[in-house]
């Protein structure tokens, strides 16, 4: 049988897609799980499936805020107690940025995606600073990758080959099923392939994949 996989889409606006990428990459439970992260625009996405944003929903504005940090401290992940302010902020420059690491033809490209990923969602989703102004997601990619590399993928991001590739990630994520993140795509020993979409949906996605759930905390999702 062929090892399982996952593909996770995310954007670094999501505090669930935020979780999801923590928990594969910390959780024993995905320890066989080949893993790959691919980054999209959230917004784009919500376009292309007439989707209306979660903030813009009476009462689920609330209950976002509220249900982050219940999973949060169910799973031991860290996580600010106050909402990011303002709440959302555009994302799509370093995504495209993102983008550049991920197609970076130096190293190894995901475990870059996964560097970055930590440093841009502490930054966001524990520190609460502003994402969207390239201050703050500027210096979280020098963490991540260095000062000389990061400023390449800030540079990459701004051309054409990285806005056009986002777009067409973020169609590929629509057309594989997506209408919000996080959402993933796994494939199990059998090579079938299901479409999965939020955090609390994590243990649909253990037991397609044949996992063992070695967290106790599983036997809350669905």
């Amino acid at each position: 049988m062929a090892p399982p996989k996952i593909t996770l889409y995310v954007d670094v606006v999501s505090p669930f897609a935020y979780m999801a990428w923590y928990m594969l990459k910390n959780n024993p439970t995905f320890k066989p799980v080949e893993i790959t992260i691919i980054p999209i625009f959230l917004g784009g996405l919500m376009q292309a499936c007439n989707n209306v944003t979660p903030i813009s929903i009476k009462n689920k504005d609330k209950w976002i805020g509220v249900e982050r940090l219940r999973w949060a401290k169910k799973f031991n992940i860290p996580m600010s107690a106050s909402m990011p302010d303002p709440f959302p902020q555009m994302t799509i420059q370093p995504m495209r940025a993102l983008h550049a690491v991920y197609t970076s033809t130096t190293g190894s490209p995901q475990d870059k995606m996964d560097r970055c990923l930590d440093a841009l969602w502490k930054a966001w989703w524990v520190r609460n600073e502003a994402i969207s102004d390239v201050k703050v997601w500027g210096k979280a990619l020098e963490e991540a990758l260095g000062t000389e590399e990061a400023k390449q993928m800030v540079e990459l991001g701004q051309g054409k080959e990285a806005k056009e590739g986002l777009k067409k990630r973020t169609e590929e994520a629509f057309q594989k099923g997506a209408f919000g993140l996080p959402w993933f795509v796994c494939t199990n020993g059998q090579g079938e392939e299901e479409g999965f979409w939020g955090f609390d949906h994590m243990g649909q996605v253990v037991d397609f994949l044949g996992l063992e759930r070695q967290d106790k905390a599983f036997r809350a999702l669905l």
